[in-house]
């Protein structure tokens, strides 16, 4: 298990690397994406499962978050209405909690890009909830494609969601380091003038291929 400062790694890379280092796994559907397109989010999962239409569980969710955890919540992919808004993320901040995933939508969207909190998810609908059935927390789910454990790792940024489970999470983490440094070499290879042909070795594929 990765202790706090080693999670927060993470947060240097872009969940490309991470993905690729993860066996180019463990990202969540394309749609899922932050209010806020500078939102970084990293912590361990705490599992929600989520009736269609129906909030009460994750109320009771957010006192079950340790501080720095992240809710990944498994709303069924619906877009009928927002079972989050201003107030849970407020009720989340006090309570220390990195972030949301939700496969499903938010509303009070402005607002909670003015919060500054890291809100990933389908979409927005201003419709509101009930509070008539219950759901299951820190229990295994799937979240936008991707299965999800409790305390996985979850990753975010612009670019969407990857899952890394927690008992490769350190094998992950270093992976991912070693891809970022090597493309800061090729980045600077590429402004000394080599093309990615040959950076890749991609010339002589194409020329074993019989490409032209």
């Amino acid at each position: 298990m990765l202790i706090r400062e080693e999670i927060d790694q993470f947060l240097k890379l872009p969940t490309g690397n991470v993905c690729d280092a993860n066996n180019k796994g463990g990202n969540m559907d394309y749609t899922i994406k932050p209010i806020d397109r500078k939102s970084k989010l990293v912590g361990p999962a705490v599992t929600v499962k989520c009736p269609p239409g129906d909030n009460l569980i994750i109320h009771k969710a957010i006192y079950c978050a340790e501080p720095g955890s992240v809710l990944v919540i498994d709303a069924h992919g619906y877009t009928g209405a927002g079972p989050m808004g201003e107030i849970v993320v407020m009720a989340c901040q006090e309570r220390g909690i990195a972030g949301i995933v939700v496969d499903g939508t938010c509303r009070d969207a402005n607002d909670i890009e003015e919060l500054g909190f890291p809100f990933f998810c389908r979409g927005f609908n201003p419709g509101g909830t009930v509070k008539e059935s219950w759901g299951t927390i820190n229990a295994t789910i799937q979240c936008a494609g991707v299965v999800v454990n409790p305390g996985d790792i979850i990753v975010g940024d612009v670019d969407g969601v990857v899952v890394v489970a927690k008992e490769k999470a350190a094998e992950v983490l270093k992976k991912a380091q070693a891809i970022a440094d090597k493309e800061m070499k090729i980045r600077e290879m590429l402004k000394q003038g080599k093309t990615t042909l040959e950076i890749y070795g991609f010339d002589k594929l194409i020329e074993q291929r019989g490409y032209k």
